[in-house]
């Protein structure tokens, strides 16, 4: 019984470590650019788009901050499809293979 709990308080760490990390996720950015730098892009750690910049040589000043905004919109929406998607399969994947400990949420670790 005692290695039981000892285990336990092992998962409750590790899920607190993942908590955090995940946290920190929306800390780190990335960026990259296509076009000679006409156009850029950032992204944080959570896949989040943050900002699009579009050179404005290849859009007019009047649509350039609308287009931008349309863009992050458009793309966080479709990251946020697929991250519910790919939940939904890697949950009916792994029907009935991780333990149903009451109590314990190991959804949280599938992404």
């Amino acid at each position: 019984m005692l290695d039981m709990m000892k285990m336990m308080g092992k998962v409750k760490e590790m899920q607190a470590r993942l908590k955090e990390a995940q946290d920190n996720l929306e800390k780190i950015t990335a960026s990259g650019e296509a076009g000679g730098g006409m156009v850029k892009a950032v992204v944080n750690g959570k896949k989040k788009l943050i900002s699009v910049e579009i050179d404005s040589t290849i859009v007019s000043a009047a649509d350039k901050m609308l287009m931008q905004d349309l863009v992050v919109a458009a793309v966080n929406k479709a990251m946020d499809d697929a991250d519910i998607k790919a939940k939904e399969e890697i949950k009916k994947s792994t029907e009935g293979i991780l333990p149903n400990i009451p109590g314990m949420d190991f959804s949280s670790m599938l992404g």
